[in-house]
Formats: C-alpha cells, sequence, structure tokens
C-alpha cells in the first residue's frame, strides 16, 4: 500500500519574470514500511518536496495524497490534525525547546493533540528508551550531546505513533559516528517499527541505508535506484549513480 502518491506535482515561486519553478511534475509512490532518501545538488527542490508531502507549504498544480488524503482537499485544521497524527517531522538542528526536558519535549505532540501529561510522558519515556536515552529522559537539550538531540526529535517524531516519518537532513549537523547512528536507527524505524521513512540527504553514506533513493535536478525525477542490503557495497552504488547522473 502507497503512503505517499504525487501526482504531477509542481510548485512554482513568484510569478511572470521572476517566476521560479523548484519542482516541476513530480511523479513519485512510496509504500508502506520502504525508506527512501531524496538526494540531489543543491537548489534542485529535494526540501520543497518534503515540504510539500509534509503539508508545510502549498503546491501550485497535481496534487499530494498522503495515508489515502488529498492534502488540496484538507480544510486548515484538517491539515493540521493530519500533521500532528500522521506525520513526524525530524530537522537538521533538533528544534527542541530548551527550557525542557528531554521527556516533555518528546511528549509535546501529544499534550497539543490535548492527551493528558501523565500518559504523554509514558508514552514519550517509551519512545526515548528505544531511542537509548533511558538514563537521559530529564536531561535539557544543552546537557545532551548532538546525536542524543537527535534522539530525542526522532523520538517527538514517533510519540504520535505517525504512519509518515520525514527528515530533513537529521545528520547534517553531526558527526561522522553521530551521523551513522541515526541513520541506523531511521533503518530500524522502517524495518522493526513498519515506519516509512523519507529522508533528505546529500551523504551518499547516509543514503545507502534506504531502500530506493530519488534523485532530483533542477525539479524533476531524473532517476529512481533500488538498493539490495544484501551486500556492503551500497554507499560505492549510491556514489556511482551521482557521478552518472
Amino acid at each position: 500500500m502507497a503512503i505517499v502518491e504525487t501526482e504531477k506535482l509542481t510548485k512554482v515561486y513568484g510569478k511572470d519574470e521572476t517566476a521560479v519553478t523548484a519542482l516541476n511534475g513530480i511523479n513519485l509512490r512510496i509504500e508502506q514500511g520502504k525508506f527512501v532518501a531524496i538526494m540531489g545538488p543543491s537548489g534542485c527542490g529535494k526540501s520543497t518536496l518534503l515540504h510539500l508531502i509534509g503539508g508545510l507549504d502549498g503546491l501550485t498544480s497535481g496534487s499530494v495524497i498522503v495515508d489515502g488524503h488529498d492534502l488540496a482537499q484538507l480544510k486548515d485544521t484538517q491539515l493540521t490534525e493530519l500533521r500532528r497524527r500522521k506525520i513526524g517531522f525530524v530537522f537538521q538542528y533538533y528544534n527542541l525547546i530548551p527550557v525542557l526536558t528531554a521527556c516533555e519535549n518528546a511528549a509535546l505532540p501529544l499534550i497539543l493533540d490535548g492527551i493528558k501529561q501523565p500518559e504523554a510522558h509514558e508514552r514519550a519515556t517509551e519512545w526515548l528508551a528505544r531511542m537509548g536515552l533511558k538514563d537521559r529522559i530529564n536531561h535539557r537539550p544543552d546537557q545532551l550531546s548532538g546525536g542524543q538531540q537527535q534522539r530525542v526529535a526522532i523520538a517527538r517524531a514517533l510519540v504520535s505513533e505517525p504512519a509518515l516519518i520525514l527528515a530533513d537532513e537529521p545528520t547534517g549537523n553531526l558527526d561522522t559516528r553521530a551521523s551513522d547512528e541515526i541513520a541506523n536507527l531511521l533503518r530500524q524505524i522502517s524495518n522493526q517499527w513498519n515506519r516509512t521513512v523519507l529522508i533528505v540527504t546529500h551523504d551518499p553514506r547516509i543514503a545507502a541505508h534506504a531502500d530506493k533513493i530519488v534523485f532530483l535536478k533542477d525539479g524533476s525525477i531524473v532517476e529512481e535506484t533500488q538498493l539490495s542490503h544484501s551486500n556492503d557495497d551500497g554507499e560505492a552504488v549510491v556514489r556511482e549513480r551521482i557521478e552518472e547522473l
């Protein structure tokens, strides 16, 4: 079953002589439980595509369907509810609230959705434990490493049990070791918990963890590459495809 479908998805910024086409007729289908990476040069439309799928920006034409819902047909309140319950967001700079503990940060989506604090904190604690942070639940962001802060952000994205996780350069602010840990964790989220993960990355090493890579160039999909994890040459395959494109 497809969790994400786009048809002739187009995004244009500006009008007339100043118009810039960020995305041009994107047709994309992402199946439930798959880990998909989006790659391409700077300015090719990677983040724009992620934002449109997440309902963070409005499309110019075409359609985006998430978990059976056509985003363009939803009212603002319905779109907000869909984002809160069906989509988890992970960003490069974590976006944690400095004065809140790890547990309070992870529980925030549930609190905003009307869940009482004891239950919200219990569910947040469960996800933080799955992220390897059981002994850090009462630490504030400034008491955590970058990798630990991103794990809190991932727990926050998962606490509402969403069908889809959208991650925009989630390892871009981390060192190599922490980046690899986050990439392995995102793959576990796909494999073990059957969540669909869509990640924007410029790093072939991170993209090599995915089941499929969608390559963008000048606002269009130029190739979709399936990866096999039966061997360890995934990164080499990704680098080769980048060079050819």
